[in-house]
């Protein structure tokens, strides 16, 4: 039986982790954040900000480096315009994604957390219901909830190895020898255990805090749920100038075809009445574009 709570009484936190150097992307991300570059009309934090915003998750802390987060203050300032809060902290050193909790523990305070990284998109119907799903059975159960999708090339994600009914039986950071072709995605929901968890992560022989080993503590006490997305669910990792280029045809055809806007923030912020269509309409009033074009619309 499906756990079904309304988000306002969940106390939710997320984080966007948009940290690193993005080598793999150089000389694009020289001198710019691999998160700030355009994913057809837009920048690509946006994608992962508009999940935690579908989530109905209002209070969010991106996390960057001391030299890319005043870029990304000056996008999204305090959130206020979109009808959420937005902090910021400064990760020094990629050194894992374990340590956005450790970074982000004030943050967090007493609340769950919901962890999304920087490059990853998601698209696909129902995407709404399964996010409200995993908030609940947090809520509800403590459970830490992963995501996952099969892929081609397992070798280069954390892999998740699952038996007939869809149980977690192991979780690996990278295998040279997959136990299965579903890649853990880049979306996390967890506890506010995962604090004291995070805290004692050892770094691994990559030298960082790996999330593997804070799935793996879950894991242990059968507290590891596993979601899966369905096909035709689309999960874009923009991390190869490849990747970044199928990502953007991606979101152009859908777009182009459909007539509306992947990651919208203010639509969606419109569409719960965080904003106004007044106050909307005041913001993008001297904004030209496609984007701004398509809110007037709406508008």
């Amino acid at each position: 039986m499906k756990i079904i709570i309304k988000n306002n009484t969940i106390n939710m936190k997320g984080i966007i982790l948009a940290g690193g150097s993005g080598t793999r992307l150089f000389p694009l991300t020289i001198a710019v954040s691999k998160q700030l570059l355009p994913v057809y009309d837009k920048p690509m934090i946006y994608y992962p900000l508009s999940v935690l915003m579908l989530a109905e998750i209002k209070d969010i802390l991106i996390i960057s480096t001391p030299r890319d987060l005043p870029s990304f203050k000056n996008l999204f300032g305090d959130g206020s315009q979109l009808g959420i809060k937005i902090s910021y902290k400064v990760q020094p050193n990629p050194d894992g994604l374990a340590q956005a909790f450790v970074i982000g523990e004030e943050f967090i305070g007493n609340d769950d957390v919901c962890l999304i990284l920087g490059d990853n998109i998601f698209y696909g119907s129902e995407f709404k219901n399964l996010l409200d799903e995993a908030i609940a059975d947090v809520k509800v159960n403590q459970n830490a909830i992963i995501f996952g999708n099969i892929v081609t090339d397992p070798q280069r994600y954390g892999i998740v190895e699952i038996d007939e009914d869809q149980n977690v039986l192991s979780v690996e950071e990278k295998p040279q020898k997959p136990r299965s072709n579903y890649a853990i995605v880049g979306l996390y929901f967890y506890p506010n255990s995962v604090i004291k968890i995070a805290k004692n992560v050892k770094p691994s022989e990559r030298g960082e805090a790996e999330i593997t080993s804070i799935n793996d503590e879950y894991l242990n006490i059968n507290k590891l749920k596993l979601k899966i997305l369905s096909r035709g669910f689309a999960w874009l990792d923009t991390g190869t100038h490849e990747a970044l280029a199928e990502a953007t045809e991606f979101v152009k055809v859908v777009e182009k075809r459909s007539s509306l806007k992947i990651a919208c923030l203010e639509e969606i912020a419109l569409n719960y009445n965080w904003i106004s269509k007044k106050e909307l309409s005041a913001q993008i009033k001297n904004l030209k574009g496609d984007y701004y074009d398509y809110l007037k619309k709406i508008i």
